[in-house]
């Protein structure tokens, strides 16, 4: 068995699909909100003087990886011996790889892969850092993603430590999100690296890490099943684009507690294959909320269903709770409970957008993804005027249905203007009266849901 040997043509495969992806994921940055009160990541503590690695650990099958070369200075490059640290406990039943504290390692872009023995650990108590910037980005290295874990089943990423990402020269560079002289949003396409990246991976344990400033996404999942992250930390300045979270896209029973983000795009999105989501008590912002979407781009089949968030705080960010799709998808979004959920100065606190859109040509379709069954209760707190608390844009070809409410205050953070809610083409029904009142919702079911097999997925 080869633990670390992945081919050239795997790595271009991977990253081919991690930059068609991220295209389709390529946000419209709006940061309107003039509060900046962002997470910070507690510092690590000071460590004990350093001492060289054991012949014991090694027999207790853990992987130092100073036992392979590995320097920890910040500034030698440590990617060889984390590879050999790598294929060592790889091979090792319960084989544990360390990271150790007071010590910084840069690594290289790097796909560690398996086939491995079970219960690999990958432990961080000391910090991982990238090479600073593109400028210092290897050319024959990949800018797509910095590290990779491809195929492996029964993993753990853990440890108190820190994965700082570097990312603010990736965030300047010229293709980014900006502005003009004129003042309008230039775009253009643009390869940065997603910080830690999951890829056709099951039974993924990831608990108490500390991340912040990613390049571009800081955790990526993509076609994975039975993903559990915990206790995680991850901070980027509200500025900072495309620095999502947490995104999960063809994975499915994923858990998601007990953590906080704060960070330049949404804290968690949820992307088409994905089901079975639990997502709870995560304080989220400043940020763009927490989103499922965008779905349908190019015209493509999306499906996603079985999503839950709730006991969570969203906070001085632009939304809240969303759901985005595009003219032209097919598909369907069913069966998502927003529950228990506290809006702090939020600007779209409850949002489903059908036309979502980037480009210039953005003309309405005949079809669209199909939302259906999206439940909101006990939501309550403030909202920025500057947007109606609850927006319900859906399609004109094919309508929300089953949308439902239940004890939802929603009231200005600033003065005494409750803006009136905004629907579009949205059928449902209220189990209570809501603050404000959500009249515009429509009854009854639409002739266009009985006439069709929507959202067959």
């Amino acid at each position: 068995m080869v633990a670390f040997r992945p081919s050239l043509l795997v790595f271009y495969f991977i990253s081919c699909i991690g930059v068609m992806n991220a295209r389709s994921h390529h946000h419209h940055k709006r940061h309107m909100h003039r509060h900046s009160h962002q997470i910070s990541i507690p510092p690590e503590a000071s460590p004990p003087a350093a001492a060289p690695p054991s012949s014991d650990e090694n027999n207790s099958g853990v992987y130092d990886v100073r036992m392979f070369g590995g320097v920890g200075d910040g500034v030698t490059d440590d990617t060889e011996a984390f590879k050999a640290a790598w294929e060592n406990a790889c091979q090792t039943e319960s084989g544990v790889l360390l990271v150790p504290n007071g010590y910084t390692f840069m690594i290289q872009s790097t796909i560690f892969s398996g086939p491995c023995q079970n219960a690999l650990v990958f432990q961080v108590e000391g910090t991982i850092t990238p090479p600073d910037g593109p400028e210092w980005w290897p050319k024959n290295y990949s800018r797509r993603q910095w590290l990779v874990f491809y195929r492996i089943n029964e993993i753990s990423l853990r440890g108190g430590g820190l994965i700082d990402g570097r990312g603010q020269p990736w965030w300047n560079l010229p293709c980014k999100p900006h502005k003009v002289a004129n003042g309008s949003i230039v775009r253009e396409p643009c390869d940065s690296p997603i910080a830690i990246r999951f890829f056709m991976s099951n039974n993924v344990r990831v608990e108490g890490i500390k991340m912040k400033d990613s390049p571009q996404f800081h955790f990526r999942f993509d076609s994975c099943q039975n993903v559990h992250i915990e206790s995680i930390y991850i901070s980027a300045p509200p500025l900072s684009p495309n620095t999502d979270g947490i995104h999960i896209e063809n994975t499915n029973n994923v858990e998601i507690y007990n953590s906080v983000i704060s960070n330049g795009d949404d804290c968690v999105s949820i992307g088409s294959g994905c089901y079975d989501v639990d997502i709870r008590n995560l304080t989220c912002g400043p940020s763009h909320g927490i989103s499922i979407g965008s779905l349908g781009n190019h015209n493509s089949r999306a499906c996603a269903s079985n999503i839950t968030v709730r006991d969570s705080v969203i906070k001085n960010s632009d939304n809240g709770v969303r759901i985005k799709t595009w003219q032209g998808g097919s598909g369907a979004v069913s069966g998502v409970l927003f529950d228990n959920i506290h809006m702090d100065n939020v600007r779209n606190p409850i949002i489903i957008d059908q036309f979502y859109c980037l480009s210039k040509d953005c003309s309405n379709r005949t079809s669209a993804v199909y939302v259906s069954d999206i439940h909101y209760s006990d939501i309550k707190g403030t909202y920025d005027v500057r947007s109606p608390p609850m927006h319900l844009a859906c399609s004109d070809a094919i309508p929300c249905t089953n949308i439902t409410f239940a004890d939802v205050e929603l009231l200005p953070s600033t003065g005494d203007l409750v803006l009136d809610p905004f629907c579009w083409n949205a059928y449902g029904h209220l189990h209570t009266l809501t603050i404000p009142p959500v009249s515009c919702l429509l009854q009854g079911i639409p002739r266009s849901f009985l006439e069709n097999d929507l959202g067959n997925c």
